[in-house]
């Protein structure tokens, strides 16, 4: 029985010392693509953060006004922006992702078209306008349900003060409603972090599309999607820390009373 557990102890130390030596290897051939560059184009973590941040902000500056237009009573202003976000909630990112880089350039008008033509020839424009889009959508439905749920007595007292339209939006409104939709805008920016994953399909090389790279080359499954994953998981924990911290600045009067 002793013989038994210390052969099983000598061959998993065997195993990870292999292991530590595969993925010693595949580091040292690919530590610069996972992180920044292939030597050519910008890749891998690099990429992946310029993806995140560029869709975010797009998507961001998309959603302000149209979650405004989203609650507004007037009905041939609200249907158009329902519509886009049920659309863009109702598809799978992916099937959007395909549809802006092959679809849309199938399309004898869109290739007739020479800016259409040369924008969606672009595949980092096709990955960041259906990323921009489907983020946008969400976020214009998390900014349109805090507009909805703020505290009537707030907005009466800022009438009250001469405050109306523009100004009771821009001072009162939506200030508040970006507080207090930090917790789940923080949701969907991880969301968008973890749906980052498709752009290999657009041949954009971000982490992944690095890592299926290493895999086809050297046959090391798990280290390189191990890899992948652990750079996932620490941008994941860093944006994580950082929502907190906003939370703790921006949301502290909810907290209790001291």
């Amino acid at each position: 029985m002793i013989d038994s557990f210390l052969q099983c102890l000598a061959w998993l130390g065997e195993q990870l010392v292999a292991f530590g030596a595969s993925t010693k290897d595949l580091l040292a051939d690919y530590w610069q693509p996972f992180l920044y560059t292939d030597g050519v184009n910008v890749t891998g973590l690099a990429m992946t953060l310029w993806l995140l941040c560029a869709s975010i902000a797009i998507g961001f500056v998309l959603s302000v006004p149209l979650s405004i237009a989203r609650v507004s009573p007037r009905c041939w202003v609200r249907w158009p922006v329902q519509f886009y976000t049920y659309l863009f909630r109702g598809t799978p990112l992916y099937i959007q992702l395909l549809i802006c880089y092959t679809g849309l350039y199938s399309l004898e008008g869109v290739r007739e078209q020479p800016l259409l033509n040369a924008f969606f020839r672009d595949a980092m424009n096709c990955t960041l306008l259906a990323f921009a889009l489907n983020t946008g959508a969400y976020t214009t439905e998390i900014f349109a349900g805090a507009i909805r749920s703020m505290a009537h007595g707030e907005i009466e007292a800022a009438k009250a003060y001469g405050l109306s339209g523009f100004k009771l939006y821009a001072h009162v409104i939506m200030p508040s409603v970006l507080r207090r939709s930090l917790p789940f805008y923080a949701n969907e920016v991880i969301l968008m972090l973890h749906a980052t994953t498709v752009a290999f399909t657009a041949t954009i090389p971000d982490i992944l599309k690095v890592a299926r790279d290493a895999n086809s080359a050297t046959y090391l499954t798990f280290q390189a999607f191990g890899i992948a994953a652990v750079l996932y998981l620490i941008i994941t924990f860093t944006l994580v820390g950082l929502f907190r911290l906003a939370e703790r600045r921006w949301l502290a009067f909810l907290g209790p009373a001291r």
